[in-house]
């Protein structure tokens, strides 16, 4: 894992710099630099032995002036409540950046997931909804899967909400299984969005996707789906890695063969014909193209100016620290960060809420060119915004995601 400041910290740094290039007015910043809303529970749970284990959980309503609060919820051993609060931040800035009618928010437990079976995960899940069913809602915040939550983990936050509800509410959460209310196409919506903003990078360095080679951080669901998309572009990708090491190959991985090796032994790692290597590694591999799909705060001040991709798409949230966002800018590698990159997730999450309130469903086709629409107009946006101000793409997606909040906040005024 990465170092320097924690990532709520780091959200702060390119919030207050954003707010300086553009002459965010004060008021409006005083706003934005603080949480509109955080509930801590501390809930008990039976485990399948009896005992009763007390877990943790966070929900974080960052900033609601554009509508409805959006935003994942992780399970994870070293989830904080800064962490939870800066992944909200980035989950308002996210949805304006993407112009979608939402606030950003996000949720956490601190738990092992590996460690407890399935009946626990469900127990814990639908425990913690319970507590947070108070602050969510079609109306108020609609939850998502994040880092080892996933379509059956929103099945039981949907079902416990509904019980308490008396009905069915499927737009609840996002994310869902088809047969509840899920959208086709949300599955590889975070992957196939970055796919589309890459493609669009790449374009703007004349580099033909049949030659680019590619370098992908993290083999989860985010990143083996890019990996695979990429490589049906025509891309060769020639560095994976996942949380137990990584692998290299000169003449390219076949990823689908990758895959279904990890499925059968849990990890990329000893893939046959490919050399080991680890996660740094991956990330300074020689490439056209490097994905980090893994946790925060990978790139950093040490291992900045070792990057030797010229396009760097972030599918992971905050895997870059500001102090390596100003080196690579200044080694002109073109990022198109995790607001931008990784916003097919959220997009789709709304097309899939769209679809639940109308009780009308799309095809896969029609989601997936929405998505692309909507991921080529947004990184038009921000390119825009850049060259506009002379700043780095990073900076440029800020800009424009708080001109809508504060365009909202004018418009809306403040209560009473």
């Amino acid at each position: 894992m990465g170092q320097e400041t924690n990532l709520f910290e780091n959200v702060l740094v390119q919030l207050d710099k954003t707010a300086e290039i553009m002459k965010l007015d004060p008021n409006i910043h005083e706003f934005v630099r603080k949480p509109q809303r955080e509930l801590t529970t501390n809930f008990p749970v039976v485990l399948d032995s009896g005992r009763v284990k007390m877990f943790t959980g966070y929900r974080v309503q960052y900033n609601m002036a554009r509508g409805p609060c959006k935003g994942g919820i992780r399970y994870h051993p070293q989830v904080t409540l800064d962490e939870v609060r800066a992944l909200a931040a980035m989950m308002t800035w996210k949805c304006a950046v993407m112009n979608l009618p939402y606030g950003g928010a996000k949720g956490g437990v601190i738990c092992n997931p590996k460690e407890h079976s399935k009946r626990e995960l469900e127990h814990i899940t639908r425990r913690y909804t319970a507590e947070i069913s108070i602050i969510i809602g079609p109306e108020k915040d609609i939850p998502a899967p994040d880092v080892y939550t996933d379509s059956q983990t929103m099945a039981w936050i949907m079902d416990t909400y509904s019980m308490m509800k008396g009905y069915a509410v499927p737009g609840v959460v996002t994310g869902k299984p088809l047969a509840i209310g899920g959208s086709s196409g949300r599955n590889e919506a975070t992957a196939r969005g970055a796919s589309f903003a890459i493609a669009e990078a790449l374009k703007i360095h004349k580099l033909d996707p049949k030659k680019a080679t590619v370098a992908v951080q993290g083999y989860g669901n985010a990143g083996s789906i890019a990996a695979r998309l990429m490589s049906e572009l025509g891309a060769k990708v020639v560095a994976v890695s996942d949380s137990k090491g990584g692998i290299y190959s000169k003449k390219g991985l076949d990823t689908s063969k990758v895959e279904a090796f990890k499925q059968k032994t849990s990890s990329v790692v000893n893939f046959p014909g490919s050399e080991n290597i680890t996660n740094e590694d991956v990330l300074e591999t020689e490439c056209d193209v490097l994905i980090p799909a893994a946790l925060e705060n990978q790139i950093h001040r040490g291992n900045a100016k070792k990057i030797q991709a010229q396009v760097v798409g972030e599918c992971a949230n905050g895997p870059t620290t500001p102090d390596a966002d100003e080196i690579l800018h200044n080694n002109d590698v073109f990022m198109i960060p995790d607001i931008l990159c990784n916003a097919g997730g959220v997009t789709v999450s709304y097309f899939e809420w769209v679809q639940d309130l109308q009780n009308f469903f799309w095809t896969e086709e029609d989601v997936n060119s929405k998505l692309k629409n909507s991921m080529v107009r947004s990184f038009n946006d921000v390119v825009g915004i850049a060259k506009k101000y002379n700043v780095d793409n990073r900076t440029a997606a800020y800009v424009l995601a708080l001109e809508r909040v504060a365009e909202a906040i004018r418009l809306r005024g403040i209560y009473p």
